[in-house]
């Protein structure tokens, strides 16, 4: 069974994370970051990915820490559940339209992290949400989940749109590279045999 479980602990957030990428995309997602909540909803969601979250942190300070170390314990845990990468398509992408805003995500679950952010967000906040933060996950996320990682803000002018369909579109290629590969669904997909 492709499942994880990640707990971290330190002085700034307290994280606990499960997943099942062989789900159907049910999530349980606490934070105490609202819109955040609602963004790891739609990860799950539209990656079909089970995803239960808890996490307390220091938002008497702001949100960073708490956003941040829950991208790096789902990263863990999504590098965990992959094991060897066997029988996986590795590589995902979608173009992914939310009224206004289309985004682009292409990745590559290839263990060498690396993020390019091509997302403008024209406006500092979504309500209390710092919109920097989004960027703040996804690289935790690639960081520690070993993945490279494009994303591209093709158009939009509403802030909360843009970054539902980076998380949407995000999830939607994450779908498609964790899926087992029918043709070679016994092999590592790369020719140096290991990822």
């Amino acid at each position: 069974m492709r499942r994880a479980q990640i707990s971290r602990k330190t002085a700034e957030t307290e994280i606990s994370v499960e997943i099942n990428l062989d789900g159907t995309g049910v999530y349980d997602n606490q934070t105490g970051v609202g819109f955040f909540d609602h963004m790891l909803d739609q990860l799950s969601r539209h990656a079909l990915i089970d995803m239960t979250v808890r996490a307390t942190g220091d938002l008497h300070i702001d949100d960073h820490h708490t956003v941040e170390d829950t991208g790096i314990a789902l990263g863990q845990a999504l590098t965990e559940a992959l094991g060897d990468k066997r029988g996986i398509r590795r590589y995902g992408e979608c173009h992914l339209p939310m009224d206004d805003a289309q985004v682009h995500a292409a990745l590559d679950l290839s263990g060498r992290p690396f993020l390019i952010w091509g997302v403008e967000m024209p406006t500092a906040k979504i309500g209390t949400f710092d919109t920097e933060l989004v960027r703040e996950f996804f690289q935790a996320l690639s960081t520690h989940g070993g993945i490279t990682l494009h994303v591209d803000r093709i158009h939009g002018f509403n802030s909360h749109h843009i970054a539902e369909a980076a998380f949407k579109a995000v999830a939607r290629a994450l779908r498609m590279a964790v899926e087992t590969d029918p043709r070679k669904a016994d092999a590592v997909p790369s020719t140096k045999g290991t990822l």
